[in-house]
């Protein structure tokens, strides 16, 4: 059983929390948002995700599973530290990272012993480095500590089966001590045999960035094909099913629609495209996925104007407002650019959702 330090409940720390919990660790949450504290005490989780209210309730009955806004609270006795705080995307489109050296800065005040020091949050590469710079700096006295990196590779409306059943766990470190103690976080996936890949910090911190560029990618290219398939008279649903069947391609993210949203492909492409023009490189393919994505709203409303006429004045139902089935966060969701486009064109918009109303 290792005592693990969870700073964060958003949508990572919460998910990735609980089912550590379930796993038979003693996991402390730690957010500075009082009164989602207090809701997650009394049972109220912040956000919709299947079958989390009774993961959460079963880990805290058990007594596996506790909630505090004071971290010296979760650091006490801690083995290790993961920190799932926000990154969003800032105005230039590189990740604002302030939150996360600002746990930093006080880890570093507070740290008496030993701990491994994890970013489970989306990072650039080389945030570790500087993270681990800025606990050094706020030390009262050196205490030593191990610098990881884990990312989260958790899709929303199935993070829990996601989390429990993975395709691989990444662990980027650096020195044995801290592998052994990740390794033994996630033990009870062995008896899956799930792959569990060691690299270093950097390298780790780039996986995340390629994996979610790639699927944005997918996505983008499936759209430019239907565009495609409209213009010559070919089923796209036919041809994206026979893409699919090839295994050098599977069918996932291969479903043309109105592209992706939501906290992680549109923050991470961007991000990426930052990092690349830092390095002095070019992600010439995941700008013009992002170009691709951007436009299909509009894409949308030029259709429904060919099959209506002009839209001012009418009546538009708007079915769907979450950037996708089972969860109710509508950041980056395409219908929010879709509802824009329809009031600049004056109509009148109702909106439904099953679950982000």
């Amino acid at each position: 059983m290792i005592r693990i330090c969870m700073i964060g409940t958003g949508y990572v720390g919460l998910v990735s929390g609980a089912c550590m919990a379930d796993f038979g660790h003693h996991v402390t949450c730690v957010d500075i948002n009082q009164e989602r504290i207090k809701g997650l005490i009394q049972g109220e989780i912040p956000f919709y995700e299947p079958n989390l209210d009774r993961l959460v309730l079963k880990n805290v009955e058990e007594g596996r599973l506790s909630f505090t806004t004071k971290l010296a609270e979760g650091m006490k006795d801690a083995q290790i530290i993961l920190i799932a705080v926000q990154t969003p995307m800032s105005e230039s489109g590189e990740a604002d990272l302030q939150y996360v050296m600002n746990v930093g800065r006080e880890i570093g005040e507070l740290m008496t012993e030993y701990k491994v020091i994890v970013t489970k949050s989306t990072v650039p590469v080389g945030s570790a480095r500087k993270l681990e710079k800025v606990i050094r700096e706020a030390q009262k006295q050196p205490v030593p500590f191990d610098m990881a990196s884990n990312p989260e590779f958790l899709r929303e409306g199935s993070s829990i089966e996601d989390f429990m059943r993975p395709d691989r766990v990444v662990i980027g470190v650096e020195t044995d001590r801290s592998e052994e103690i990740l390794r033994e976080i996630y033990r009870p996936l062995f008896l899956l045999d799930t792959p569990i890949v060691r690299t270093g910090i950097e390298t780790a911190e780039l996986i995340k960035y390629a994996s979610n560029s790639f699927l944005a990618v997918k996505i983008s290219f499936i759209n430019e094909m239907a565009k495609l398939a409209e213009k010559v008279g070919a089923d796209i649903f036919d041809v994206a099913k026979s893409m699919g069947l090839d295994k050098r391609i599977g069918p996932k993210f291969l479903h043309a629609g109105l592209g992706f949203g939501g906290s992680c492909l549109p923050k991470d492409t961007n991000a990426i495209v930052h990092i690349a023009e830092e390095a002095g490189t070019e992600m010439t393919i995941v700008r013009a996925a992002i170009g691709v994505n951007a436009g299909l709203p509009q894409r949308a409303l030029a259709k429904a104007e060919a099959l209506v006429g002009d839209l001012s004045g009418k009546t538009v139902a708007l079915l769907g407002l979450a950037f996708k089935p089972n969860t109710d966060d509508i950041r980056s969701a395409p219908a929010l650019e879709i509802v824009r486009l329809l009031h600049e064109k004056g109509c009148t918009v109702r909106g439904h959702d099953p679950a982000a109303m």
